[in-house]
């Protein structure tokens, strides 16, 4: 018997799928079945939205349950209870898989009926994806204050979950283990209808020569729609990424752009202005946040990481240190040295630097109090990869893991020495005369 050529058996197989309905279906049921069965995905997805956090909590899970709203039978594509106790949590699911959107008037109905039955969520899943929190359908009726909250669980957020649980948490249930690995494999079969972020969509051509040229303005069709797809953008990248190494990786938003349109609104004046569109992402335990920024005017990509400078010791010193961090790094890394309270930086590559380390020292010898460390590369053209050439958003990706594995891992954060302890000399007291 020839066995080479056997394919295992599957839980969740792809084959057979016909249409997006189909997918969805297929989609849901797999999701919702695990998600019942494998306790630490249940926990890091729910215990947010307000369900048990309890190991023991029970998760059950139903499809295509019917409920009413305002006089009407609705019907969502699912149901989940988490019961610990007397304690339960119940939510309405909706999902969406391919390019289908979430729609804003069936999102309310099932609001509406989650209230009327005194649930707790109404959960949609996409392929959208939203940051900070926000819902990626505008209008919706739920107000900070309800009783019934909407939340969003984009598919990428949920497979990156999986595959942090899988592949750095672990999961200590050899079977659920195994569940939870033939949900990650269905997951990312192209069949599934679960979408990377991979395509800037059609007004991207337009955007980008537009942008070269310099003829940006507030009228340019399209622009709104890729500004929305560099904010969509920069999640992705932060979920993935913390896919890869397993610890939370998080989009820093200043107070200013915390709400999304706050955000659109700033990506497009960049574009229209020339200037780049900045993400920030901030990983635990790392010298310090990295930033991404994407210059459509210059075509251009760059990442970069902020380092402070040891201060126990001299100006070469301190550029040895740094050095010393790079071991891995490319030779095209740019390092910016800043002398306190500096706008301008001395720049050179890591090249120029490892054959004469002076070329970072400024002329009057002043010592570096942090560096900038750098990498660019030409913007991919391609609205997405094909099989000749890489695509914009897999090559934002690329340079991104890229910098981190070269870069950001290998730099450790100064810290200064502890204070040493000495010992305390008592002085001699003087001798007492004896009176007696």
């Amino acid at each position: 018997m020839d066995e080479a050529n056997w394919q295992p058996a599957r839980l969740i197989p792809v084959a057979g799928i016909k249409g997006d309905r189909e997918a969805e279906q297929r989609a849901t049921s797999a999701f919702l079945a695990v998600l019942s069965i494998v306790r630490d995905l249940s926990q890091k997805l729910l215990t947010p939205l307000g369900a048990s956090s309890a190991g023991k909590a029970v998760v059950e899970t139903f499809t295509e349950v019917t409920v009413d709203s305002n006089g009407k039978a609705v019907r969502p594509d699912g149901l989940i209870r988490v019961t610990y106790g007397k304690r339960s949590f119940t939510a309405l699911v909706e999902v969406k898989t391919g390019n289908n959107k979430l729609e804003k008037d069936q999102v309310n109905a099932y609001w509406q009926a989650a209230r009327q039955e005194r649930y707790d969520h109404v959960i949609t899943i996409s392929n959208e994806i939203s940051a900070s929190g926000a819902h990626p359908v505008q209008g919706l009726r739920v107000q900070k204050n309800s009783p019934v909250q909407i939340s969003h669980l984009s598919w990428v957020r949920i497979l990156a979950t999986a595959l942090r649980l899988r592949n750095h948490t672990g999961v200590d249930d050899p079977e659920q283990s195994w569940i939870l690995g033939e949900l990650v494999r269905y997951l990312q079969h192209p069949a599934s209808g679960v979408l990377p972020l991979a395509d800037m969509g059609g007004e991207w051509t337009g955007i980008r020569d537009a942008a070269r040229a310099g003829t940006l303005n507030k009228r340019t069709e399209g622009l709104g729609d890729i500004a929305e797809k560099l904010d969509e953008m920069h999640t992705f990248a932060a979920l993935t990424l913390s896919s890869e190494i397993g610890e939370d990786v998080d989009v820093v938003l200043p107070k200013a752009i915390r709400e999304q349109g706050a955000r659109i609104d700033v990506f497009t004046r960049s574009m229209i202005d020339g200037e780049s569109v900045i993400g920030t992402l901030r990983i635990p335990h790392t010298a310090g946040d990295i930033k991404t920024e994407v210059d459509l005017r210059a075509q251009q990509m760059t990442v970069s990481i902020d380092v402070r400078a040891p201060e126990d010791r001299g100006a070469r010193g301190r550029i040895s240190w740094i050095l010393g961090q790079l071991d891995d790094a490319d030779g095209d890394v740019i390092i910016e040295s800043y002398a306190r309270n500096a706008r301008v930086p001395i720049v050179a590559s890591l090249d120029a630097v490892r054959e004469d380390r002076s070329v970072l020292l400024a002329p009057d010898r002043s010592e570096a109090y942090r560096f900038v460390l750098k990498k660019r590369m030409a913007m991919p053209q391609g609205r997405k990869s094909t099989a000749r050439k890489s695509g914009f958003v897999d090559g934002y990706m690329a340079l991104l893991a890229a910098f981190y594995e070269n870069v950001v891992q290998s730099v450790t954060p100064w810290q200064p020495s502890a204070p040493k302890r000495r010992a305390v000399e008592v002085p001699e007291s003087e001798s007492t005369v004896d009176d007696s």
